[in-house]
């Protein structure tokens, strides 16, 4: 694989191993009644999820953790984070696998427990394990309202535990999980869209999905997009970012920020570049993250000379935003998306991108700051690739568009928890 530093201009580089950290600031007008549910003190909201950060693995769930983060400045809040344990010769192949550790300065308290399972053999059995890792720590912490992001096993599980205890349960759906192609899984899914006291979902279109195939509730389903961080990511000088990490002014730069999977559109990606060679060779291509086609990707690359392919491994959010800025377009050509956050932080500094019209991203993309192309085509992906290098954007516009904060997802994700509290009380 070719090292990033054979096609960067010496400089210093902010590829950093920062701990994810809450910022300082909320200016709250949430109502107070949503502070008076328990009498005199605060809701107490217990999120149960998996996609919550891992030492190896900082960014993981990070739409989740940063909710979860301004969830905590309006509310009381504890996490439970259900981690699926597999004997080390049985682990799937399908993503990085990634041990419980012992404890983690999160910015919220968070206890992490285990359950064993078997790679496709345990997958009907895996809510009921999940559920009895969880049943005594939700019976312990005897929360106001459980709040579940990923709906089987996790949501699945808790729902479980939540109903025995008469504890109402808002169940958080991210893309792939509502959208499972797995018989098993989706049954188990359409459990719990239909069963939660409320669903919420990134996207409309996961709305339309939840409503149309798994007969969810319409009048419990909240959509809630995410947030973007505007500290971080905003409109800053391409310049004077390729000068820090020491990319060349005159390069063209591709970016791709997310896992490294087959259903991000990645080796359709790789393919593009192939083609593109043939009419620009200035092009460079570098991927900020880390998965199961690491390896893949390394010697797709690596066997051919090539030096215009970097892998970044996984980055810290600053990073990320400073390779926005040096980038000239964000490319996304994913098979399936939620709503996904990199193409919103992309807009907020001032870059256009290449994705495909799936899911949640036509909530995000018109013509304005955006091209579209079909999925797993990669030859419709270099030309869409080309024509946006090639467009002359306004990047001042293009930062106006996404101002949606993370204290306005807490807070809309808050009066969900109460809707669904006040709900449960009445059903009693």
């Amino acid at each position: 694989m070719t090292d990033v530093h054979e096609w960067r201009k010496p400089g210093k580089s902010q590829e950093t191993d920062r701990n994810i950290t809450p910022g300082n600031s909320l200016t709250d007008t949430i109502p107070r009644r949503y502070f008076e549910v328990n009498a005199s003190t605060q809701m107490r909201v217990l999120v149960v999820t998996s996609q919550f950060p891992l030492p190896g693995d900082l960014q993981r769930g990070r739409g989740v953790y940063q909710t979860i983060l301004h969830l905590a400045r309006i509310t009381s809040v504890t996490v439970l984070s259900p981690v699926a344990s597999y004997p080390l010769r049985f682990r799937p192949r399908s993503y990085v696998y990634h041990a419980a550790p012992e404890g983690l300065d999160a910015g919220v308290p968070v206890t992490y427990v285990t359950f064993s399972v078997l790679p496709i053999i345990s997958r009907p059995l895996n809510g009921w394990l999940c559920a009895r890792a969880l049943e005594s720590e939700i019976e312990n912490a005897r929360p106001d309202v459980v709040l579940s992001y990923w709906l089987y096993p996790d949501a699945y599980g808790a729902l479980a535990v939540a109903r025995r205890l008469k504890i109402p349960l808002v169940a958080g759906a991210r893309g792939s999980d509502l959208r499972t192609r797995d018989p098993i899984s989706r049954c188990m899914v359409r459990k719990v869209v239909r069963e939660a006291d409320r669903l919420l979902v990134v996207s409309r279109d996961l709305e339309r999905i939840a409503i149309t195939r798994d007969g969810a509730r319409a009048d419990r389903i909240r959509v809630i997009p995410n947030g973007c961080d505007s500290r971080i990511f905003h409109l800053r000088s391409k310049l004077a970012a390729r000068s820090e990490l020491g990319v060349a002014p005159e390069a063209t730069l591709l970016l791709y920020v997310g896992r490294l999977v087959p259903e991000k559109g990645l080796r359709e990606l790789l393919e593009a570049m192939t083609i593109m060679r043939r009419s620009r060779e200035a092009l460079r291509l570098a991927f900020i993250g880390d998965g199961p086609m690491r390896a893949e990707i390394e010697e797709a690359t690596g066997g051919t000379g090539s030096n215009d392919i970097a892998l970044l491994g996984a980055m810290d959010p600053l990073a990320v935003s400073n390779w926005m800025t040096a980038a000239d377009v964000v490319v996304l050509p994913s098979y399936s998306e939620g709503h996904p956050n990199v193409l919103v932080e992309a807009l907020a500094c001032g870059r256009p991108f290449v994705a495909t019209p799936v899911g949640g991203v036509v909530e995000i993309a018109d013509e304005s700051c955006s091209i579209l192309v079909p999925p797993r085509d990669p030859a419709a992906l270099a030309r869409g690739i080309l024509e946006a290098v090639s467009r002359d954007w306004d990047e001042a516009e293009l930062a106006k568009r996404h101002s949606r904060s993370w204290d306005e997802v807490a807070r809309q994700t808050l009066a969900a928890c109460v809707e669904a509290l006040e709900s449960s009380r009445g059903r009693d």
